[in-house]
């Protein structure tokens, strides 16, 4: 099978990661995506999309592409070009019919993926995403500030915008392929604003979201790429985008 080219008539599943300084996480998170889709009899892949880390992230990836042959690919790119773009690489590669974006720092747990699925299924839904902020969802290991920071940010963006999403700036999410490749065609952020604007946009354009209650858990190991240049990026992203939609 080509790379970026699905079976036809059998739902496959692409799980695109990006990575920078992972190289702790990274191994333990493939374990799990593997006994996730094999204890549930599902067909997959995982793209790494890394950015040059200095860590050694790619080693261990190369590591992992021989260890669960066929399942894993290592996509690198030279620099640290955002998360957006990321995605964006990883689909040219990626086998799967639907496409699984999340994190590789245990933020989002592969062990909400089959709940996200049976629900895709259940519903026909273009998009499944992970949310934080209802049903029995959560953040954990945030402090005060940090949980403020994110609600707040949901709060603003839901205010100005009116998406229907409760979760807008989460990143755990599944895609019917080609409802995120005509996403991508439509969709300028390519930053941390990148989840919102493809939820708005996706709202806006009439395709169909559900949602997943998700344990959001700050990572263990390395730093938060979260930054107070991301946080300007983000409010400048939700005002451009309440000025074109």
């Amino acid at each position: 099978m080509a790379p970026g080219k699905p079976s036809a008539g059998k739902d496959t599943y692409s799980v695109i990661l990006p990575t920078f300084n992972e190289r702790q996480n990274l191994p333990i998170i493939t374990w799990l995506l593997n006994r996730t889709f094999t204890e549930n009899n599902l067909d997959w892949d995982l793209v790494i999309v890394d950015d040059g880390s200095p860590d050694g992230t790619q080693d261990v990836a190369k590591q992992l592409v021989k260890a669960y042959h066929p399942h894993v690919q290592l996509q690198p790119r030279t620099g640290k070009l955002g998360l957006g773009t990321a995605y964006v690489h990883g689909l040219q590669f990626a086998k799967g019919s639907h496409i699984i974006i999340m994190d590789a720092d245990f933020s989002h747990h592969p062990k909400f993926i089959p709940q996200m699925i049976a629900l895709q299924k259940a519903h026909n839904y273009d998009i499944v995403t992970g949310t934080r902020y209802a049903g029995d969802g959560g953040v954990y290991g945030w402090d005060l500030k940090r949980k403020l920071t994110s609600k707040g940010a949901n709060i603003f963006a839901d205010t100005v915008l009116r998406p229907g999403v409760s979760d807008l700036t989460g990143s755990f999410r599944l895609y019917k392929r080609g409802v995120l490749e005509k996403l991508f065609e439509v969709t300028d952020a390519r930053g941390f604003t990148m989840q919102m604007a493809l939820a708005v946009t996706a709202k806006a354009k009439g395709y169909s979201i559900g949602e997943v209650p998700i344990s959001f858990v700050d990572r263990v190991y390395g730093d938060s790429k979260l930054g107070g240049e991301e946080i300007v990026e983000y409010a400048k992203g939700v005002l451009g985008l309440w000025w074109s939609i």
